[in-house]
């Protein structure tokens, strides 16, 4: 039996030294071209107006956009701080028309019904305070025929992978967070019984050495 899921924050990254640190660790996983984009692009969202749930820095959702044409991004974000930066690395990539950050819980996201060509999210499943509360948000602020993509890590990965990750993950101040992480994270079978309480029943569920996917098309 694998270890009990730890629970973590679920109220984001806050604090201007945690939010510089976060951003120098996505910076340069962005450097290193280990971000989801390319998965993103498979799963068939390449068009249209994205919402990214928990964006952080932005970095996923920024890269997403200089792969594609003619698309448009909105992120929900509970932390103000976390907007900010993202907001700065908005500016850097030349994407301010094309981008639009609000504060929010992702329980009750901020958009009418049906606004979104997609969803995205990488990395915040795991902080989710009611995870199907958070499916049905996404299926509701879905146009019929939109597509979700929802990635993290998951809590059973092979230890000496872990120890790996967490031997390459920098600046080393994260490193504290990369485990909290892991072990707030989700399990396959776990993530399949909370999709099949929400209205995301038939989401594809599909699992990496590091990370679990989720993806689908709402009907």
């Amino acid at each position: 039996m694998g270890k009990p899921r730890i629970r973590e924050t679920d109220e984001g990254i806050q604090g201007e030294f945690d939010v510089r640190v976060y951003d120098r660790m996505a910076r340069r996983l962005r450097d290193k071209g280990w971000m989801e984009t390319d998965s993103i692009i498979k799963a068939e969202i390449t068009s249209g107006m994205t919402l990214e749930v928990g964006p952080g820095p932005g970095y996923l959702g920024l890269e997403w956009l200089k792969k594609t044409e003619g698309t448009s991004l909105k992120g929900v974000e509970i932390s103000p701080e976390m907007i900010k930066i993202a907001e700065r690395n908005t500016q850097e990539y030349g994407f301010t028309d094309r981008v639009e950050y609000v504060q929010g819980d992702a329980r009750k996201i901020p958009f009418e019904e049906s606004t979104f060509d997609a969803v995205i999210s990488n990395g915040s499943l795991h902080e989710w305070a009611e995870p199907v509360a958070i499916f049905n948000e996404v299926h509701r602020v879905l146009k019929a025929g939109g597509r979700y993509f929802i990635s993290d890590l998951k809590r059973d990965m092979n230890v000496l992978l872990k120890w790996f990750m967490w031997l390459m993950t920098k600046p080393k101040e994260i490193r504290p967070g990369l485990i909290s992480s892991i072990n707030a994270a989700y399990t396959l079978p776990e993530i399949r019984d909370l999709l099949a309480q929400s209205k995301l029943r038939n989401a594809s569920v599909g699992k990496n050495p590091v990370g679990i996917d989720i993806t689908g098309k709402k009907e």
